[in-house]
């Protein structure tokens, strides 16, 4: 897995992870890569510097963040209470699911659970829709 710090046409600036930098390629160019303040599916890559703490920075390093992070963790926030407010928990059956859906074994709606990354994989592969459900600060605490 790889992080990047990404940009979209509007200057908004956000990261995120991929598979490999080829991951990241294929996915923008099918437009599936979106800015999470605007929607916008015109992002790139934003340049970026390691991140590396010394004993000088250290604090400065954690004290600061985007300007906008405050803003983006609520918009996540409020996604993802919506998501398990109005969607069915299949817990690990997710991928199956999912796959039943596609193939029209089961009647749509919506659902949230978990899956193995073989399983996401395998979903991608199939050119089964999903969205992961973003994990936030708040939840580790």
């Amino acid at each position: 897995m790889i992080q990047f710090t990404l940009n979209c046409e509007n200057n908004h600036k956000f990261e995120a992870w991929f598979k490999s930098g080829e991951a990241f390629d294929e996915q923008t160019k099918r437009g599936d890569v979106t800015c999470p303040i605007c929607a916008s599916d015109k992002v790139g890559k934003a340049l970026m510097a390691p991140a590396v703490a010394t004993r000088s920075n250290r604090k400065v390093a954690l004290s600061t963040g985007h300007p906008q992070q405050a803003e983006i963790q609520k918009k996540l926030k409020e996604l993802r209470g919506k998501v398990l407010s109005e969607a069915d928990y299949v817990g690990d059956k997710f991928a199956e699911e999912a796959r039943k859906m596609h193939e029209q074994e089961i009647e749509h709606r919506s659902i949230y659970g978990e899956a193995t990354s073989e399983e996401v994989a395998g979903l991608i592969e199939d050119d089964i829709d999903f969205m992961p459900l973003p994990a936030l600060p708040d939840d580790h605490n």
